[in-house]
C-alpha cells in the first residue's frame, strides 16, 4: 500500500468516525484516551525520575539495575502491586473502603479536560476551566477523608484529617494567587490567561502571586516539607495505612498525577503555558511543566518535614494575609488604568 492510498484511508476512516460520533463527541474520546495514555504513564517516569534527582541530591545510588539507567524500575514495581492482594479489614467500612481510592483517581482525570498543551491540543476550553480545575482539587480531599475514616484505623484517620485541615488551609492562598492573574486577564477561560501572555509572562506580573501558588500547590500534593498526612515517622503511612496492592497504587498514581496537574496550571497562569521563543506548541508546554516538577522534587530532599503547627500557622498567618494584599494591589491597579 503505497502513502497516498494510506493517506486516503485514514482520512476516509476519519470522516466515518466523524460522520457516526459527531466532530464534538470524537474529540472528547480521542481526549480520554490520550488523558489515560499520560495518566498511566506519566507517573511511571515520574517515579523513577524523582529516585535519579533524589539520589544525586542526597549521593545516593539511584535505580540502575533494572533495564537501562533503571528505566524498567518503576514498570517492575507496578507488576509487583498488581500481584499483591487486595486487603480489606475486618472492621472497616468496606463500600466506602473500596470507593476512596477510584474516586481519587476518577477525580485527577476530570482537570485534563480544560488544560491546554497547545493551540489545539485541549479537550475542551471551558469559559469556566479555572473554576473547574479547583473544585475537582477540592472534592479530591474528600475522596481522601473517606479512605482514612472508612479504614476504622486511628492513623490512617488522623492522616486524613490532617489532610482536610491542610488543604482547606493552603485552598485559599492557592485560589487568591490564581484570581489575581484571572481579574488582569478578566476571564476564567485557559486559552484567554495563554494568549495574555504573548509578549510577557504572568510571573513578571505576579512574582508574589506565583511565589505563593507554588508553595501552596506543594503542600495542596502533599509534598515535604508539607507531607504531614503521609508522616511515615508519626502515622506509619497516614491516611492509606491500611490499603494494599492497586488500591494503593491509585493513591500514589492520583499523587503524581496531581504534581503533573498543578505544574500544568502553574505553567498556564504564570509562565505563557505552550508560548516559547520560537515554534509555539505543546513541547514547550510539556517543558516547562516537567522544570516545575524538577523543583518540586528538589525542594523534598533538600528540606525537613514542618511541625503541623508551624504548617498550619504559615498557612493562616503569613500565606494567606499576603495573598489577600496582592488581591486587593492588584485589582486598585486595574481599576486605576482602567480609569
Amino acid at each position: 500500500m503505497g502513502d497516498s492510498s494510506i493517506v486516503q484511508w485514514v482520512h476516509s476512516a476519519y470522516e466515518a468516525l466523524v460522520s457516526f460520533l459527531g466532530h464534538d463527541l470524537l474529540v472528547a474520546v480521542v481526549g480520554l484516551l490520550l488523558t489515560l495514555v499520560l495518566v498511566g504513564v506519566n507517573p511511571l517516569f515520574l517515579v523513577w525520575l524523582e529516585r535519579k534527582v533524589s539520589a544525586h541530591i542526597q549521593l545516593r545510588i539511584g535505580p540502575k539495575e533494572v533495564g537501562p539507567f533503571g528505566l524498567f524500575q518503576t514498570i517492575a514495581d507496578t507488576v509487583k502491586l498488581i500481584s499483591k492482594e487486595l486487603i480489606t479489614p475486618r472492621p472497616a467500612s468496606r463500600v466506602l473502603f473500596i470507593l476512596s481510592p477510584i474516586l481519587v483517581f476518577a477525580l485527577t482525570l476530570a482537570a485534563f479536560v480544560v488544560l491546554p498543551f497547545g493551540r489545539h491540543f485541549q479537550v475542551r476550553d471551558l469559559n469556566v476551566g479555572v473554576v473547574l480545575i479547583f473544585s475537582f482539587a477540592s472534592l479530591n480531599v474528600l475522596a481522601i477523608l473517606i479512605g482514612g475514616w472508612a479504614s476504622n484505623n486511628k492513623y490512617a484517620l488522623l492522616g486524613a484529617i490532617r489532610s482536610v485541615a491542610q488543604n482547606v488551609a493552603y485552598e485559599i492562598p492557592l485560589l487568591l494567587s490564581a484570581m489575581s492573574v484571572a481579574i488582569m486577564v478578566g476571564s476564567l477561560r485557559m486559552q484567554v490567561i495563554v494568549d495574555a501572555q504573548a509578549s510577557v509572562w504572568f510571573v513578571f506580573y505576579q512574582p508574589v502571586a506565583a511565589v505563593i501558588y507554588l508553595i501552596g500547590a506543594t503542600a495542596e500534593t502533599n509534598r515535604a516539607p508539607f507531607d504531614i498526612p503521609e508522616a511515615e515517622s508519626e502515622l506509619v503511612a497516614g491516611f492509606h495505612t491500611e490499603y494494599s496492592g492497586m488500591r494503593f497504587a491509585l493513591f500514589f498514581l492520583a499523587e503524581y498525577t496531581n504534581m503533573f496537574i498543578v505544574a500544568s496550571v502553574a505553567t498556564t497562569f504564570f509562565f505563557g503555558g505552550w508560548r516559547g521563543p520560537f515554534l509555539d506548541g505543546p513541547w514547550w508546554f510539556i517543558l516547562k511543566v516537567y522544570i516545575l516538577i524538577f523543583g518540586v522534587m528538589w525542594v523534598r530532599w533538600t528540606f525537613p518535614r514542618l511541625r503541623f503547627d508551624q504548617l498550619m500557622n504559615f498557612a493562616w498567618k503569613v500565606m494567606i494575609p499576603i495573598a489577600m494584599a496582592n488581591l486587593i494591589v492588584t485589582a486598585l491597579i486595574i481599576k486605576l488604568i482602567q480609569n
